[in-house]
């Protein structure tokens, strides 16, 4: 934000900075009556999703047949890697093991927040995007740890952030875009060691993904992607959203806009996964910092 205001003229500047200001009073305060409403109505909603497919692991059922419907908190659409990582978790009693999963939550969000770093613009981001980030945190939602691994912004990082929900692996087109190909390698190679993982932990489940994603899955919800108004424009949108991701990824808003695509690529886009946009505040190390074998 600070190169922005340096080609603004001091009025403008000034009056930018109280519209971002007055943006995070109001995001801040709807994020408030947004904690009051899902701590009264569902607290921990989503974490039943990934309960029970831990518990159904445990039982030796199949991950991908579930009670719920897509229209349902209680629906797992995700990889298996989580519903495995959520077995031991689904031996204790709810109370405890939502409890446990809510704690690593918020030290996840606290994390994200110090590597982003204690700064202005971290908190504006922070204040207008204060809805969906009370919205992932008061339901229990994966999308917490997604925004904290994009926050790393390293190959391993975001190898796992795909394992947990899909799409996040739009934001490798930030190492397309900056031919950065030896990242881009490590990432594709950490993400066949994790499918090697859950093939070797869960074969059957890890298997059954392969075919379980689809568009059906986007169901009747308050539905924030264009997909809701048109299946064809979304998909153009997408072509285009990819191509300027490639475009911008050599300058400094690479990995912002990379980060941007991954979460409004989706056809199924609720509020609380605009939480992850502020992941684009951080860019990623450079491949021979990153400290990786």
């Amino acid at each position: 934000m600070a190169g922005v205001e340096a080609r603004l003229s001091p009025a403008t500047a000034r009056q930018m900075r109280l519209i971002l200001f007055g943006a995070a009073v109001i995001g801040l305060l709807i994020g408030v009556n947004n904690v009051v409403l899902h701590v009264t109505t569902d607290p921990l909603a989503d974490v039943h999703a990934y309960y029970d497919a831990g518990a159904r692991l445990n039982a030796g059922a199949p991950l991908y047949v579930q009670a719920a419907g897509t229209n349902d908190p209680g629906f797992y659409r995700y990889p298996p890697l989580l519903a495995i990582a959520f077995r031991p978790l689904a031996m204790l009693p709810w109370p405890l093991a939502a409890a446990i999963w809510e704690t690593l939550l918020v030290v996840a969000f606290g994390l994200t927040i110090r590597r982003l770093g204690l700064r202005p613009p971290v908190w504006l981001a922070v204040g207008i995007l204060a809805m969906p980030i009370a919205w992932s945190l008061v339901v229990g939602q994966a999308q917490v740890l997604v925004t904290a691994l994009l926050v790393v912004g390293m190959p391993w990082a975001l190898a796992f952030a795909v394992h947990l929900k899909l799409l996040p692996a739009l934001a490798a087109l930030y190492w397309v875009g900056r031919r950065d190909w030896e990242s881009l390698a490590r990432f594709a190679a950490w993400v066949v060691v994790l499918i090697g993982v859950q093939l070797l932990l869960e074969p059957a489940a890890t298997v059954a993904y392969l075919g379980f994603p689809n568009l059906v899955q986007v169901g009747e919800v308050n539905n924030l992607s264009i997909y809701a108004v048109s299946p064809l424009l979304w998909a153009l949108l997408v072509v285009a959203g990819a191509v300027v991701t490639i475009r911008l990824g050599p300058t400094r808003y690479g990995w912002a806009a990379a980060v941007a695509f991954s979460v409004l690529a989706t056809p199924r886009l609720l509020a609380y996964q605009l939480s992850t946009l502020i992941a684009g505040l951080r860019a990623p190390a450079p491949a021979r910092d990153e400290g990786e074998p």
